[in-house]
């Protein structure tokens, strides 16, 4: 009995685990163990060569080959094959689909100008237009006479010089044909024929002239003309093409766009605009004249405030006139 080694995991006992490793071994300095390690690595030691002494045994391949399972490897490439040839025939028949379905109608848009408004006739006393001034004063313009017809502006008539000495002194002029004749007074001053006020005054409009206005015309009008109008001239509204004035012709006209709720409801139809055309071009006072709805109105004026004009003539000089264009809007 006293012979027999007693298991310590048996009996309960911990083992010893200092007994495995020994303080001595961490006892050596760290200059003992750094030089021992350049020694091994500069000179190693030899040792004796390796011999094989086990045998190998040959084992059975389980790798790379498939010959116990055929059936699974020709079952796989099948699966593969008909995916493909699916694949191929969906893209192809959707692909003879999209050629034989119908094109949808596409939507034009047809510009054109109907030709002139009903025009003013050759008139000595109208050519249509007009204009006003002023210059913000409080009193009302006063009576006098219209300065000199020319159709070119370069000074605006005052009746009140608030620049008594200017740099360059022109004899002011309002924009109407010379042609035109208009009954005059023999009042010594300019002013607006039409007025009543006595005292000099060049009235309550803006930007220069006579008048209630505005545009460095006489009157009530806008621009550089006289009389209740606009865009220079006198008579009334703008000029119109006739009596010696020329149509202006576009250079620059983009088609409007069909609008979606006419475009799902095929509807069609012809839009008729009028429109003024300044001096510079530009078409401004868009209005419709024949609505067609569905939202095909906006989408011409939108697009017509955006085309540019070689600007109508008269007398060799741009003037403002206004025309009408009919936007046909077409689905084929």
């Amino acid at each position: 009995m006293g012979s027999e080694q007693v298991n310590p995991l048996a009996s309960g006992v911990e083992p010893e685990l200092h007994l495995l490793i020994t303080d001595k071994q961490f006892e050596e300095p760290l200059y003992k163990s750094l030089f021992r390690e350049l020694d091994e690595f500069f000179f190693p030691k030899k040792l004796p060569p390796l011999k094989l002494e086990s045998k190998p045994e040959p084992v059975r391949d389980i790798w790379g080959f498939y010959d116990y399972k055929k059936n699974g490897v020709l079952g796989s490439t099948g699966v593969h094959v008909l995916i493909v040839a699916v694949v191929v025939a969906g893209a192809l028949i959707e692909r003879r689909l999209v050629k034989a379905a119908p094109q949808t109608p596409k939507a034009t848009v047809t510009l054109v100008d109907p030709g002139e408004l009903p025009v003013l006739k050759p008139s000595k006393t109208q050519a249509g237009g007009g204009g006003g001034g002023g210059d913000r004063d409080v009193l009302q313009a006063s009576k006098g006479k219209l300065p000199k017809f020319s159709m070119q502006q370069i000074t605006p008539p005052v009746v009140v010089l608030r620049n008594p000495n200017p740099k360059l002194a022109v004899e002011p002029t309002i924009v109407i044909p010379p042609q035109v004749q208009l009954a005059s007074n023999n009042m010594p001053n300019l002013g607006d024929p039409m007025a009543h006020a006595v005292l000099p005054s060049n009235g309550t409009g803006a930007g220069g002239g006579i008048g209630s206005g505005s545009g460095g015309g006489v009157g009530s009008g806008k621009g550089p003309g006289f009389g209740p109008g606009e865009g220079g001239g006198v008579g009334g509204g703008v000029f119109h093409v006739g009596g010696g004035v020329s149509a202006p012709r576009t250079i620059y006209a983009p088609e409007p766009e069909f609008s979606e709720e006419a475009r799902k409801a095929k509807y069609q139809g012809v839009c008729t605009l009028s429109l003024i055309v300044r001096s510079d071009g530009r078409p401004s006072d868009i209005r419709v004249l024949s609505s067609l709805g569905m939202g095909l109105d906006e989408k011409a004026i939108e697009a017509v405030k955006n085309w540019k004009f070689e600007p109508a003539m008269k007398d060799g000089h741009p003037v403002a006139v206004q025309i009408a264009v009919e936007v046909d809007f077409h689905l084929y």
